[in-house]
């Protein structure tokens, strides 16, 4: 009973993050890619850079390093780069997704710095 509630607000945290990425990516502004998601994480401009979880572990790695020298929070998108490319409405997979704007969508109460 326990596991099963737990499963259904893991389903219902992950939908509403999904929720708020699509939001985001229609009213905000970002930018999609691992090389773009490096170099917003590096300078610092973007607010949250969002990675998928099976993302290269190099590009992880820099990200996770960038964006803990820069201040800028980032979050782990529980499903794989193809559903986050689903989830952005783009038709490719997408590891890596910078945050400039985030609109009209909570994406940012998502994230832990």
């Amino acid at each position: 009973m326990l596991m099963a509630r737990k499963k259904a607000a893991a389903q219902t945290s992950l939908s509403e993050m999904a929720r708020a990425i699509r939001q985001c990516v229609e009213q905000g502004k970002v930018e999609f890619g691992a090389n773009a998601g490096i170099k917003s994480a590096l300078s610092g401009r973007a607010k949250l850079i969002v990675v998928a979880s099976n993302c290269p572990a190099d590009v992880m790695q820099d990200v996770s390093r960038f964006c803990q020298l820069s201040g800028v929070p980032k979050l782990v998108f529980e499903g794989t780069s193809v559903e986050l490319g689903t989830v952005a409405g783009r038709p490719h997979p997408v590891s890596v997704l910078a945050v400039f704007d985030a609109g009209n969508s909570n994406i940012l109460s998502f994230a832990k710095a």
